[in-house]
């Protein structure tokens, strides 16, 4: 997936969720929208090296957006719009082997099953030999050793969209958790059992019932970004 041009920075201080100030590579300060609703622990610290994009749209009250931040290792993807698009489109070409083999993919598809609170989840999978698979993303950045872990803060929707999944498994559909670890350190994907384990349980509970958890690494290239294969996941509790 292709980027805007990226300009940039260094990141001075992230403040009330959605706002970042960041001084340009030419001395500008700017204030820049965050678009990351986690905690953005790991992501993250003053004097780190970032890009932004600019829009010209002369609606938005701050034209900057911060894309990704440099933490020692490479690029880390911080913004989480970005995500979503980057597996549709490694899906659709066949590069996440799991989920290959079928000829429509749709985003943000609605499930209502009875007895559940509705919601969305953001790929429907179908017209294929195996049975319509709904796709939930998660985009996973939080760094511990050499585990990438996933919430980075304690996620009630996160724990409804495992209970979708594992419901769409029961009637017969196939329910897939597909965590993009979008930095390039780490080896293996793991829940963030000490920061919701709640949504950890919650997580291997469903993978019993048959829902898939899978991990593809995206890479941050000079101009766009591209996932770059299967990463391990261990869903064991620490000892």
């Amino acid at each position: 997936m292709r980027l805007p041009p990226l300009t940039d920075g260094i990141i001075e201080r992230r403040y009330q969720r959605f706002l970042a100030d960041v001084e340009l590579a030419d001395g500008r300060r700017v204030t820049a929208h965050c678009p990351n609703t986690g905690t953005m622990a790991t992501c993250w610290r003053a004097g780190a090296p970032v890009q932004l994009s600019h829009s010209d749209n002369p609606n938005r009250k701050l034209p900057w957006t911060l894309e990704r931040v440099d933490m020692g290792g490479g690029w880390v993807g911080v913004h989480t719009g970005r995500t979503n698009p980057v597996m549709a489109e490694a899906i659709e070409g066949g590069l996440i082997a799991p989920l290959r083999g079928y000829r429509r993919l749709r985003r943000e598809a609605s499930f209502r099953p009875a007895g559940l609170p509705g919601g969305r989840l953001d790929i429907l999978l179908s017209e294929g030999e195996d049975p319509d698979a709904l796709v939930e993303v998660k985009n996973a950045t939080l760094l511990d050793g050499e585990r990438i872990r996933f919430p980075d803060a304690v996620s009630e929707r996160g724990k409804k969209h495992l209970d979708l999944l594992a419901e769409a498994v029961r009637q017969g559909l196939r329910g897939a958790l597909l965590f993009a670890v979008n930095r390039p350190e780490g080896t293996l994907f793991a829940p963030a059992w000490r920061i919701d384990p709640a949504y950890a349980a919650r997580l291997c509970e469903v993978a019993a019932l048959g829902v898939e958890v899978l991990a593809v690494r995206i890479r941050h290239e000079a101009e766009g970004l591209r996932a770059d294969g299967l990463v391990s996941v261990d869903l064991s509790p620490p000892q």
